[in-house]
């Protein structure tokens, strides 16, 4: 009895421990005109979304959380096909047979009936506008000269949460596509040296669409204290740090 009793005892504490885990995630709360939008700021490029009872999660990454134990998927958005981006150990346990997979034609080929967007394309899905946004590298490039991110392969989306659009942008730099958005509540842009955008280029780009909310994300070792000062004077953006590493 005595060995039965500290195996439950063992068991509760691993559930406790596991579910602590979980709740360590930094939260924002975003008052929209149909109710409250939750960002969960997971880690590196992957969120979760909050909103209408819908559970949305965007590149889900099995080495910052335990998939197995948060909330299931009503959609999935997968920004592009690199391994920290589309993790089968973390998209599987949150997918159901309901899930709705919204990725690009180079993810289709390792997850399948999911629904393909390419750059430019808009859609509703489960009552959500959802705008695919070019995400690629002009500067940045391996030593064979090849951008990390190839135009035309990866997406951004831009999703319409109420009256909020929120801008995730993937893996890209200021290019134009970026620049050009318009009417952004929320922008999250990529500032992982040297594969996505300098502080100097999250700056630019900020300055260029102005959204009223960015959260730099996905951003490494990159010294974030830089772009606090590039945008101290541009007080139409509110910059805001959370754990995104």
């Amino acid at each position: 009895m005595q060995s039965l009793f500290m195996a439950i005892n063992f068991l509760l504490m691993v559930f406790v421990v596991s579910v602590a885990a979980q709740e360590n995630f930094e939260t924002d709360i975003i008052k929209t005109c149909a109710g409250d939008l939750k960002i969960t700021f997971i880690g590196h490029g992957t969120l979760m979304f909050t909103f209408g009872g819908k559970i949305i999660h965007v590149d889900p990454f099995s080495q910052l959380a335990d998939y197995t134990k948060l909330r299931k998927a009503d959609i999935i958005l997968l920004t592009h096909e690199h391994r920290d981006h589309l993790d089968l150990k973390a998209l599987n346990p949150v997918r159901t047979e309901k899930s709705l997979v919204v990725l690009t034609q180079t993810c289709a080929k390792q997850v399948k009936g999911g629904i393909v967007m390419n750059n430019g394309d808009v859609k509703i899905i489960e009552g959500l506008k959802i705008e695919a946004v070019p995400a690629y590298n002009i500067v940045h490039k391996r030593e064979n000269g090849e951008p990390f991110h190839p135009k035309g392969i990866g997406n951004g989306y831009v999703i319409t949460f109420g009256d909020k659009r929120i801008s995730v942008a993937g893996d890209t730099e200021n290019i134009p596509e970026i620049k050009g958005l318009k009417g952004i509540d929320i922008a999250f842009l990529p500032m992982n040296v040297p594969y996505t955008m300098t502080p100097e280029m999250v700056a630019d780009a900020a300055k260029a669409f102005k959204p009223k909310i960015l959260y730099p994300y996905h951003y490494g070792e990159t010294d974030t204290s830089k772009l606090l000062d590039l945008l101290k004077d541009t007080k139409e953006v509110e910059v805001r740090i959370r754990k995104m590493k």
